[in-house]
């Protein structure tokens, strides 16, 4: 059995860049060869709270907008950010309302992921949602969406031919696949998965 234990000592920090979503510092640092470097890391103040929402006929909607960081459109499940001092399951069910208008009465755990654990602690958390009903979308002012309806199984083709790339969408639709595969969906989203 590998030793578990952290092999790197940390001398001590410096705060490079702090606002309300994110906080950049650079570690002075002994790696685990016992060398001097630095290591620089970027701790999310939020999780990153994704949903991958069913409708009656096995539908699901996908939410699509313009990714700055990597300048190109991004079609993905309903995602944002949740903060800390709230529960996963309630920044999930206003994320949900936000982005699509969708409110949910039934909701399922189904995915805790690290998004990029070499440079950041983002955690992301990723729900199962059913029993929809429809009401009205409330972005934020700075989100232009689209939100398309679209056969469970037209997303998770998008998904697996490169379409979709954001990794909690691609991560979730895969997830609730494989629980479906398996037997593992709760009972009133089992149903919507029969395959010919």
């Amino acid at each position: 059995m590998s030793d578990t234990k952290n092999p790197w000592t940390t001398r001590g920090a410096k705060l490079y860049y702090d606002n309300r979503w994110i906080r950049v510092i650079e570690h002075d640092v002994l790696d685990p060869s016992g060398k001097p470097g630095i290591y620089g890391t970027v701790h999310l103040k939020n999780l990153a709270i994704g949903i991958v929402p069913i409708d009656t006929d096995g539908s699901t909607y996908l939410v699509g907008q313009f990714r700055y960081p990597f300048e190109k459109y991004s079609w993905e499940i309903p995602e944002g950010g949740g903060p800390r001092d709230v529960t996963p399951l309630d920044s999930a069910q206003r994320e949900l309302i936000e982005e699509t208008g969708l409110a949910a009465g039934g909701w399922a755990e189904v995915l805790r992921m690290d998004l990029s654990n070499s440079v950041s602690d983002e955690e992301a958390i990723c729900f199962l949602a059913w029993d929809l009903t429809q009401g009205t979308a409330r972005p934020e002012d700075t989100e232009q969406l689209q939100i398309k309806r679209v056969p469970f199984a037209d997303a998770l083709a998008m998904a697996w031919r490169g379409e979709i790339t954001d990794s909690m969408s691609v991560a979730a639709l895969l997830k609730v696949e494989l629980m479906a595969r398996r037997g593992e969906l709760p009972a009133a989203v089992a149903r919507l998965f029969v395959r010919p």
